[in-house]
């Protein structure tokens, strides 16, 4: 029998609150949460480990509750009230689970002949990550590699503004250090978008097996990448302002590779 929960203090749902709100609690329950149908068929594609789902029948249609998520380890039906507790978006169709989170290493990375990797140094926001993961997979890129982040890769402000690309791509969390190192090993030729650099974006070569690495908004890459990556490109700028949104500049410098390499035809 399937159990119905109609009080926000039941503690399951005190719980989803607690992980939702901090990323503490993600990584000490070793949880996530994923709310949405598409983001959670996104994540199931992918193979992620459902653990529960609830579901609000007074907003979800019976007919789109599939049977991948009835077989979670715990099925529950909540109030609308409750749902109205938990939810992020009014737009969302009724459905929120908790997964187990996944997460890779370089040497878990399948690329192919000439890799596209994104990496990103130090990103904060989750809206700007979120963001570029939508781009990224947008553009199928191998992988995304955040690197000395600071912010919590599922993150749910991450996951919705990604609209569930941090489960479409291959994302890896890693030291700086290391990130060089392994680009280094397998011969992948780095280029490091910085306002101090001469070469434009756009008469660069990006053919080849390429990592492109972004900094924050507000201080650019460290010194770590500028002095260790093989080439530094620029997007013009003809405005008053000199840089942009690191995830509109990180839009241009992927789809301008995706440009010189024929889309993957």
């Amino acid at each position: 029998m399937v159990e119905k929960i109609t009080s926000i203090q039941n503690p399951k749902i005190k719980n989803i609150l607690k992980l939702q709100q901090k990323s503490s609690e993600r990584r000490k329950q070793n949880l996530i949460v994923i709310e949405g149908l598409r983001e959670l068929g996104l994540a199931l594609n992918a193979g992620f480990e459902l653990t529960s789902v609830l579901v609000c029948l007074d907003i979800l249609d019976q007919e789109l509750i599939c049977k991948e998520l009835k077989l979670a380890n715990s099925y529950f039906e909540i109030s609308k009230e409750v749902y109205q507790k938990l939810a992020y978006r009014d737009s969302t169709e009724g459905v929120i689970a908790l997964a187990r989170p996944r997460f890779n290493s370089l040497e878990d990375l399948k690329l192919r002949k000439n890799p596209l990797i994104i990496v990103l140094e130090s990103v904060e926001k989750p809206g700007n990550l979120g963001a570029i993961l939508r781009t990224a997979d947008a553009a199928n890129v191998d992988a995304v590699v955040i690197c000395d982040s600071l912010a919590d890769i599922y993150n749910p402000n991450t996951i919705r503004s990604s609209v569930g690309c941090v489960f479409t791509n291959q994302v890896v969390s890693t030291r700086s250090d290391a990130a060089i190192e392994w680009f280094r090993k397998n011969n992948i030729k780095t280029y490091a978008a910085a306002l101090t650099a001469k070469k434009l974006y756009h008469e660069t070569d990006f053919t080849g097996s390429v990592a492109i690495i972004m900094g924050t908004e507000a201080d650019g890459l460290t010194d770590i990448w500028l002095k260790n990556t093989d080439e530094q490109v620029i997007i013009p700028m003809g405005g008053e302002i000199d840089s942009l949104n690191v995830s509109t500049s990180a839009a241009i410098l992927i789809f301008e590779a995706m440009r010189q390499r024929n889309f993957y035809k």
